[in-house]
């Protein structure tokens, strides 16, 4: 039998361009929170640079959703990618600070279009199992983890910032061309029969939408959902500050880039593993266990204090990976199969709760990290996940 779970060939086209995607991102990404200190911000300033760019990806998902209505899904993917690469020559060109905010704003849409449209895609398409293809999905990034930021540091170091924005925008070109010859001429034969030829009115959408709030407030579904956005603010703390805890600890920036490599490097062969487990077991299970585990880490990580080293750090966010993994493809894959009969309103409310979550964790957090400090803010953070995963739990059993 073979150690690599089942993947079917939408799954395998959606995670490729999901690594292209990632790997062209992952290349200066890593050094962004260490970017803007250099530039003079304040901690709390970094924690609003990452809402700048989240919050648009929430408010824009419903759009986008809409015009999956319209379009076809992989012109739409197509559209985000080419915004990543209009991103990339932005950063290479624009030197006006208020044009750096507004190309943050542009990456936000520029995630929606690919987010929501590739999400819909999945979540259409008739497929064995939707926590197993998600799982595929959400590992994508990972495997881009392993080797994106080390090239990065290398042209970064032999030239300079302008050096990974070109590397970056050709991936993004090379993505599109991934795009338009396999969904195009493969994949979209099967997806474009799913794609609703009816003209569709926005009433219509409006209604979709009332149909999908009123099944998203069944218990069943409403306390998953509220247990995963829970954790996805635990997130905005990590997006924010991880990095920069490092560097407090006294951190190298080769240290942290050797760190985050070789976590993505070793989560590669075990994520074929918990890939497998993941579609053992139900969408509510994952979410629970992945939940509750991202917790009980985040209050180790953060309890480690003087004691914490390169080795005790790497376990817990090797096991926060796993975790991620897990609460991550549970969230996407219950919401796949509750509401079937709607894919472009739930791959747009799918979106909706990661980039909403992180903008609001990455916020909240910027207000309270001057008094709690990196260990405290972690601790915190794992205590609210677990406090909402054992009352959401009690929740569900009283009648």
């Amino acid at each position: 039998m073979s150690i690599f779970p089942k993947i079917e060939r939408i799954t395998f086209n959606a995670s490729i361009s999901h690594f292209f995607l990632m790997f062209g991102y992952k290349l200066f990404s890593l050094y962004f929170p260490l970017f803007l200190i250099a530039k003079g911000m304040s901690l709390p300033q970094v924690a609003y640079a990452y809402v700048l760019i989240y919050l648009p990806i929430a408010i824009f998902s419903p759009i986008t959703g809409y015009l999956n209505h319209k379009i076809n899904s992989w012109i739409l993917i197509i559209l985000g990618i080419l915004g990543y690469a209009i991103y990339c020559l932005g950063m290479i060109l624009i030197e006006s600070f208020a044009l750096f905010y507004l190309f943050q704003i542009l990456l936000g849409i520029s995630a929606t279009l690919f987010f929501v449209s590739m999400r819909k895609i999945l979540m259409a398409y008739k497929m064995e199992n939707h926590n197993r293809a998600f799982a595929w999905f959400y590992s994508s990034p990972y495997y881009a983890s392993a080797i994106a930021p080390i090239v990065g540091a290398i042209l970064i170091y032999k030239f300079n910032f302008i050096a990974v924005f070109v590397v970056s925008l050709f991936l993004h070109f090379l993505n599109i061309i991934f795009c338009l010859v396999q969904f195009k001429n493969h994949t979209i034969k099967d997806v474009v029969s799913l794609q609703n030829k009816k003209t569709i009115c926005f009433a219509k959408v409006c209604e979709n939408y009332q149909n999908v709030f009123k099944k998203l407030k069944q218990k069943i579904i409403l306390i998953p959902i509220l247990i995963c956005f829970s954790v996805l603010i635990l997130s905005g703390f990590y997006r924010a500050f991880f990095v920069l805890f490092l560097k407090d600890l006294g951190w190298s920036q080769d240290l942290i880039l050797f760190f985050v490599s070789l976590i993505s490097f070793i989560f590669l062969p075990i994520s074929f593993f918990t890939i497998k487990r993941i579609g053992k077991k139900d969408s509510e299970n994952n979410i629970y266990q992945g939940s509750i585990l991202t917790g009980i880490l985040s209050i180790v990580l953060g309890g480690l204090g003087a004691f914490a080293s390169f080795y005790s750090i790497f376990l817990v966010k090797f096991g926060q990976a796993i975790s991620g993994l897990m609460f991550g493809s549970g969230r996407s894959g219950m919401l796949a199969k509750k509401l079937k009969e709607y894919p472009e309103e739930a791959s747009a409310i799918d979106t909706i709760f990661s980039p909403l979550g992180v903008a609001i964790g990455s916020l909240f957090s910027g207000l309270i990290i001057t008094f709690l400090g990196f260990n405290n803010l972690f601790i915190f953070g794992g205590i609210f996940v677990i406090v909402v995963v054992l009352a959401g739990k009690r929740l569900l059993t009283q009648k």
